[in-house]
Parts: C-alpha cells; structure tokens; sequence
C-alpha cells in the first residue's frame, strides 16, 4: 500500500535554499568548542562564553534545530512521513557510531597517556573511574549512552533530540506555535520538577538535560519554519534591540566580575542570590535570554545574503560548518591531545596557541578534504 505524502498546502515548509550564515556560525562554534575544551587557553578568551552567560553549545544545538527542519521537511511533504522518519533515524544512527568509536579512541587516548605517566589525574579529570571499577558495567552503560567520559556529552544530547524528531515534525510543519508551546512547557517542568535522564556511575545526570536543552533546538526548528512571516516583529525592532544589547551588556559585566575581584565585589548581594547559580545543565533562562539575545542582532547584523560570508579568507570556517559530524568527533579528540600537549610544556602560552592553531588548521584541512570527497564523482565499477 502507498503511503500518500502529506500536501504541501497544509504544510509551512521552508526554503530549500542554502543559508551560509547557518554553515558559517556553525563552523565558528566548532571552533570555540576546541579552544574552550583546551584548559587554561589563552585563545578561549576569544570565544563567546568569556562576554556572557550563554556559550558555542547554544549556538550549536539552535543551528541543529534549524538545519533538521530544512533538510527534513520537504521530503515529508513530498515522499511523506515515513521516508523523512526513515532518513532521520539514518543520521540517528550515524550520530550514534560516531559517538561509540569517538568513545573508544577518546578512552584509549587518555588510557595511554595515563598509564605513560603513571598516574590517574587525566583519568580522574575526564570522569572515566567509573571503567576502571566496574568495566563490564561501564561499557553497558556506555552503549546505553549513560557513562561518558568530559566533553563527551553535545552527541548524546543531539541524538536524544535527533530520535524524536520525526514525531514534533508534522506538528512543526502545521502548528508551529503550539509545537514551540509545547516544548516551553517541558522545559518549564523539567526545571520545576527537576527531570532528567539518569547518568553513570551512581546518580549522576546527564550534564546537558534533554528535556530543557530541547527548548532552544526547537526554538530553532520553529524559526526555521517562521523565518518567512518573521517581518511583523520587526515593527518593534528598536526597543527589542536595546533590551538585547542592555542584557548583553549586563551579562557581560557579571561575567567579566567572576574575573575581576574588584568588579565582583562591586556586585550586590542581592543580585547574586538572584543570579546564581547559572546552570548550564539545565539551560538556565539566563543563559537562554542571552542567546536569544546574541541571535536577534546577528538578524539584524548579518541577513543572508550578506557579502562577507563568501570571504575566501572565512572559507575554513563555513567548511567546518558544512561538515559538522567530522568536525566535531575531531576537534573533541585533538582538544585532549592539545591539552596533554600544554600540560608537558606547563601551561605556556606558546604552547597554547600553537596548539590552537595547529588544531584549527588540521580541522580546517579535514573539512577541505570532506568537501572535495563529496563534491567527487562516483565512478560506476563494472
């Protein structure tokens, strides 16, 4: 029996067309998430964490958001739902072995050099005791995406989100504003009743929750799918641009107070109680509001056909944004080594730009090499 597509009519399906400030933002968060995951790097104050609340994993998981409707929501229009499901479960899939063999290399990584220095501080620091006391258990876990090492936990997020997906699409497509209501609503009571997926070993959580990182990637969806009709909210493009600016503003002196004492002593108690803590586990609405914040003036600053982004010179960045999979799986395997490689030479500053440089460029080149590999033509063997 054919399964009949879903008409298009009723459907709010964006343009096919490709955005290069999605692929080029995207690109620049792969960047920051390798110089923040390096400690103690002088180049991290280069990234957006260090001027306000929000950090490159909000930008990473929105643009997720966005970028999944684009790709998926024509083809449930035209071959209709279980096609665009059937594909959506395919990139599942590949997040999923992407995320176990970055697992096994990771582990052994930081296995090997743990053991050339005898000693069980790197061990420690990316939270893998729990394989040494229990390895059977531990690698359950792990295929059940429950026991990760540090800087293990953007995937796991991404191929929660990514699994249901393909049940909030039609919903999207038709009703988005119920569907970003409906999704405000999880986050709410995941916040308010303290939901969570349960971690290993013990009762550790997963550091970034689903249910509350999920509002910003449906944020994103939704934004994909509204992008055309978002002209009305331009009428009150003035006063929501002085609000964005003032919280960045703020958000800035708070961060920059966590650096400066006499900054920080300036800061009422009061505030602070209000403030703090900023959890990023949960996606606190700090951090939320500041990302909205940070997003409405990059609508305003950069539209999308905006000359810049075809800079030969910014070329590196939107190719690691076009290849974001790969680009990401590296950068989280060479930010350990960049690290191992600091610690040996004490934590200068040349050996942290070195690094950092080097990291980038060799990111740079894969994601070269990945775009050349896909635009080859396949030869047909006989």
């Amino acid at each position: 029996m054919n399964v009949m597509p879903l008409r298009p009519a009723v459907l709010s399906v964006p343009s096919s067309g490709r955005d290069l400030r999605l692929d080029f933002f995207r690109g620049l968060a792969l960047w920051f998430i390798f110089l923040d995951h390096i400690p103690q790097n002088v180049l991290g104050w280069l990234t957006v964490r260090n001027f306000g609340f929000s950090d490159a994993t909000e930008i990473f998981v929105f643009i997720s958001g966005y970028t999944a409707v684009i790709a998926y929501s024509r083809m449930m229009a035209r071959d209709g739902w279980p096609r665009a499901a059937s594909r959506i479960y395919r990139r599942v899939w590949q997040l999923y072995v992407a995320h176990i063999l970055l697992f096994v290399f990771f582990t052994a990584q930081i296995a090997y050099f743990s053991f050339a220095r005898n000693t069980t501080e790197l061990i420690e620091e990316m939270q893998l005791m729990g394989l040494g006391a229990n390895p059977y258990r531990a690698i359950v876990e792990a295929v059940l995406l429950k026991f990760r090492p540090a800087n293990l936990d953007v995937l796991p997020l991404y191929i929660v989100l990514l699994a249901a997906f393909p049940f909030a699409l039609p919903a999207l497509l038709r009703w988005p504003f119920a569907a970003l209501t409906a999704s405000f609503g999880l986050y709410i009571a995941a916040l308010r009743f303290g939901w969570n997926l349960p971690g290993y070993p013990g009762e550790k959580v997963w550091f970034f929750n689903p249910m509350a990182w999920q509002a910003i990637f449906y944020t994103g969806a939704v934004l994909a799918v509204l992008a055309p009709r978002l002209a009305w909210i331009d009428r009150w493009r003035w006063p929501l641009t002085a609000l964005a600016i003032l919280y960045l503003l703020f958000a800035g002196l708070i961060v920059w107070s966590w650096h400066d004492t006499s900054l920080g002593q300036r800061v009422p108690d009061w505030l602070g109680r209000q403030l703090y803590p900023i959890d990023k586990t949960n996606l606190d609405i700090l951090r939320f509001a500041h990302f909205l914040a940070l997003a409405w003036l990059v609508r305003l600053a950069v539209p999308p056909g905006a000359g810049f982004l075809r800079w030969p010179i910014l070329t590196p960045i939107r190719r690691c944004g076009e290849h974001s999979l790969q680009i990401f799986c590296l950068g989280t395997f060479l930010a350990l080594t960049a690290e191992i490689v600091v610690a040996y030479f004490d934590d200068s500053v040349v050996s942290q730009v070195a690094v950092s440089f080097a990291g980038i460029t060799l990111m740079s080149a894969v994601a070269y090499g990945a775009a050349w590999f896909k635009g080859k033509p396949v030869r047909k063997e006989l």
